[in-house]
């Protein structure tokens, strides 16, 4: 039996050998500086460098209005416009809160990555989706593990609404139990919150 499947796999094998043998080192190095080049979705996500305001709504139970808070956050490209890191600063389950997150694309794969890290726990939590034709809405999906056993799993909407407006959404469920809105970020840049308040000002003086 054992001879018979090596019998078997050797001509995929060779075909696979054969393959790799015949990958032209120039055409890989082309096609490696190719994948590593950014494209739209990396200037899309550049078009979100800036400082912006944000309003945090939470839900924590079925049922029960959401707990607000206000916060804000930095965002900029790094590695010559491959990512973008945000820093969050806000609040969240009514205590002071902190986040980095790095957000990419990876032409390989055709996918949106993410990774993110904060101040409520010491494990990276990672999600990974795709974009809609225009770039400008991005569904991300992905879990973590919950004390006690199991896992949470989630699906995040980023949307870029307008110049003015991005949002931020996302579900979860527990152990495969009904999915629920948990969170809900807006975020509207610094600049054009401050041209709004200038605004209410002078008519108020009006």
């Amino acid at each position: 039996t054992c001879l018979a499947l090596a019998l078997l796999a050797s001509p995929v094998l060779a075909k696979e050998k054969k393959h790799a043998k015949q990958m032209d080192p120039q055409a890989m190095m082309e096609m490696y500086q190719k994948l590593a080049t950014p494209g739209e979705p990396h200037k899309q996500l550049a078009s979100l460098a800036g400082s912006w305001i944000t309003k945090t709504k939470e839900w924590m139970e079925p049922g029960k209005p959401p707990t607000e808070a206000a916060g804000s956050a930095e965002m900029k490209m790094l590695l010559d416009g491959r990512f973008l890191q945000q820093d969050f600063t806000s609040e969240m389950m009514g205590q002071p809160y902190t986040g980095m997150g790095i957000t990419g694309y990876d032409n390989l794969r055709k996918k949106y990555v993410s990774i993110w890290l904060d101040t409520m726990g010491t494990a990276p939590f990672m999600m990974e989706g795709t974009g809609s034709a225009d770039g400008k809405t991005i569904t991300l999906k992905g879990q973590h593990t919950e004390p006690g056993g199991g896992h949470m799993t989630h699906r995040a909407v980023w949307k870029i609404v307008d110049s003015n407006t991005q949002t931020f959404d996302m579900w979860g469920n527990h152990g495969g139990g009904k999915e629920m809105k948990v969170m809900e970020i807006v975020y509207t840049p610094v600049s054009y919150t401050h041209l709004r308040a200038h605004e209410t000002k002078a008519n108020l003086v009006c």
